[in-house]
């Protein structure tokens, strides 16, 4: 599959982007330098055994891949997702967006519109197929070789978009949960927020979440 990372030059962008290219899809990174883009893209193609690794603008990337990924930070989506707002029309849209302020009173701080990925879907119309999902795996297991421990919470109100989003997941060796619709993200992103709280309380970098009883 063809798949473009939107800010996919940060921790988490390039990590999903080298386990994906190591599952054998297509990777563009996007970037609003097209030679920081290009520069990741090339850091991270030595070790992508054989997989294309591309590098490009954020709107130039939203128009070529299948499956466009939001790996941007929560305060940059108002300034960039209406500029790739046609570009993604018609595609499944992945939000790995977790609206985080570091130093204030809340950790989690969600929008306005109850969670990033609502935000996104807001600004990038109905015609987008945004799916929430890939909160609770840290940029450190994803930058590391070994299989990644813990399940995929997914949600989004497209079930076709869903099943793409899942078909991801599992490339990547995750079990996938079907958490509901997109309204359930914030639920979502708030968790990813303890998991951050968990990994500066214990001094790691890479707890996780797995799905007892089933």
């Amino acid at each position: 599959m063809n798949i473009s990372i939107l800010g996919g030059t940060g921790p988490e962008g390039a990590g999903l982007a080298l386990r994906w290219a190591l599952a054998g899809h297509d990777i563009i990174i996007g970037s609003r330098q097209v030679e920081r883009a290009k520069a990741k893209a090339a850091e991270l193609s030595p070790r992508a055994k054989g997989a294309t690794i591309v590098g490009m603008t954020n709107r130039e990337a939203a128009e070529a891949g299948q499956v466009v990924v939001l790996a941007l930070p929560a305060a940059g989506l108002a300034a960039t997702l209406p500029d790739v707002k046609d570009a993604c029309r018609g595609k499944v849209v992945v939000s790995t967006v977790v609206p985080l302020t570091f130093g204030g009173p809340r950790l989690f701080t969600p929008p306005p519109a109850g969670s990033a990925a609502e935000e996104a879907q807001a600004l990038l119309g109905p015609e987008a197929k945004v799916v929430a999902a890939f909160h609770h795996i840290a940029a450190h297991e994803l930058a590391s070789e070994h299989p990644i421990d813990c399940d995929l919470l997914i949600c989004g109100d497209d079930p076709a978009a869903k099943a793409t989003v899942a078909e991801l997941g599992q490339s990547l060796g995750l079990r996938i949960f079907d958490v509901g619709p997109l309204t359930n993200a914030g639920p979502i992103e708030g968790i990813a927020a303890l998991l951050a709280t968990i990994n500066r309380r214990h001094k790691i970098k890479s707890s996780g979440i797995k799905i007892s009883g089933l």
